[in-house]
């Protein structure tokens, strides 16, 4: 069947009370992205022709999100009749008057489900030329479900919602899974014919299948084997359940990749990130956004990294780093806390306590403890000393400084910005720099140490360091 015959309908037009929240529910994140986000993903992943999102509630953001990242879909909007049933006649309205070929309908709250998966859906509708293919799964608790009744030879015959079920169709644990593959034509006659007589009045989508049979048409019901993969999320327990498979799946994918994740339970990977070979990732390790770790690269304990470049044989521990670059060979942390802009050469150090922003650190050059780098370029194998401060911010506006290569400043120091400081050039211990510092010079504040005899005892009669001084 070729792609130009197919299309998708996602339904996210519900309001999701039960997530109590003021964002939209599928706008809620898991694994790096909004469950819209993953479901769009997968149904653009099917090639087909068209992908309709069909949305209502909060209808602003979620148009907002779906133009950014996936613009190619067409939206529809459902109108103030409820139920899935009018969601999907609103879909197909933003259709092609002339398209004669298949429609899966998926969910937006059902992020797990996969392209394998609805590909062989598809292919056992068309393979058997049904009018409806209804995606199901054998659950221990159908609580809440339309359950799929069958007649005694294991025909589909119809769904019956919860709360229309009696009680020997609650005991029954086949329900349905809110997938199904249409033919068009078929699906756009049943929908007509389709009311809302049902405990909630709503227009079920579910009572086109019972109408196609009784027009005589074929629908198969067919169950699925993982049921993971089917899983919605309608409140904020079954989102963390649905986000620890879903982390736990990613988890395992990287392993069989070649990846060391000593503990997949603390550690969370967006789907978002790239992993290269002999990467070891140690627990409490979160990889966000458009994260890339190079080969042999060691991550954690307790790292959290987003939007970052790591590059091969790197080590980050115990620090938090966002929109940043980590060349090869280069150390982190730990307690380090690189902000947007930091990019950190081969083989160079970010040290403990160290926090650095808008900060380029040349190859081989350290940072290596207590230390604040902002608005500043250092060149190669400098080593900035323990306790200094990159004086950037005059309350009125930003301002840059410069480090040369092989410069050696001493502890405690203050670069007050603008400054350049030249290459091979010393600072001393304690030393204020205000202005720039040539090449080979030592830059050093003079000022003379005095010590005053007798202080202690003059000052702190009686205390116990005035009795230590005496002896």
């Amino acid at each position: 069947m070729s792609e130009k015959h197919l299309a998708v309908v996602v339904l996210a037009a519900g309001e999701g009370t039960r997530m109590r929240s003021k964002k939209p529910k599928v706008m809620h994140e898991l694994a790096g992205l909004p469950m819209l986000g993953h479901v769009l993903a997968t149904a653009n992943s099917l090639d087909a022709a068209h992908v309709i999102p069909v949305i209502r509630h909060q209808k602003e953001a979620l148009t907002e999100y779906i133009e950014a990242f996936f613009p190619t879909v067409t939206i529809a909007h459902q109108d103030e009749i409820p139920g899935t049933g009018r969601a999907v006649e609103c879909a197909l309205d933003s259709l092609p008057s002339d398209f004669n070929g298949a429609v899966i309908v998926t969910s937006g709250d059902v992020p797990l489900l996969d392209v394998p998966t609805l590909e062989s859906l598809l292919e056992a509708h068309l393979d058997g030329k049904f009018a409806a293919t209804i995606l199901t799964a054998i659950v221990e608790d159908p609580a809440g479900y339309g359950r799929v009744i069958r007649s005694n030879d294991g025909k589909f015959i119809q769904i019956v919602e919860h709360r229309d079920a009696d009680s020997d169709q609650l005991e029954i644990a086949e329900v349905n899974a809110g997938i199904y593959v249409f033919d068009a034509a078929h699906l756009r006659s049943a929908l007509a014919k389709v009311g809302s007589h049902n405990a909630q009045g709503e227009k079920y989508l579910t009572d086109v299948a019972a109408e196609l049979l009784y027009e005589g048409k074929k629908v198969q019901a067919l169950a699925v084997s993982d049921n993971w993969l089917v899983a919605g999320i309608n409140d904020r327990v079954q989102l963390a359940e649905v986000a620890a498979e879903l982390n736990y799946r990613i988890c395992e994918a990287w392993q069989r990749a070649g990846v060391t994740i000593l503990e997949p339970g603390s550690t969370w990977i967006d789907v978002t990130v790239q992993l290269g070979e002999d990467v070891s990732l140690l627990p409490g390790t979160h990889l966000k956004g458009f994260t890339s770790i190079g080969a042999g690269s060691t991550i954690g304990p307790e790292v959290v990294m987003v939007d970052t470049q790591v590059g091969e044989n790197a080590s980050v521990v115990k620090s938090h780093v966002t929109a940043s670059k980590i060349g090869d060979g280069a150390t982190v942390g730990p307690f380090a806390y690189l902000r947007p802009g930091t990019d950190l050469g081969t083989d160079g150090k970010i040290g403990t306590f160290v926090e650095t922003k808008n900060a380029k650190i040349g190859r081989g050059s350290k940072v290596p403890h207590l230390s604040y780098v902002g608005d500043a370029e250092i060149g190669e194998e400098s080593n900035i000393g323990a306790g200094t401060i990159f004086a950037n911010y005059d309350g009125v506006a930003k301002h840059s400084s410069k480090i040369g290569s092989h410069v050696r400043s001493g502890s405690h120091n203050v670069f007050v910005a603008p400054i350049t400081i030249g290459d091979g050039a010393y600072t001393a211990a304690g030393t204020v720099v205000r202005k720039d510092v040539a090449s080979g010079d030592l830059a050093m504040t003079v000022a003379p140490q005095r010590n005053l005899a007798g202080w202690v005892v003059a000052n702190r009669p009686g205390s116990k360091s005035a009795e230590a001084s005496n002896n």
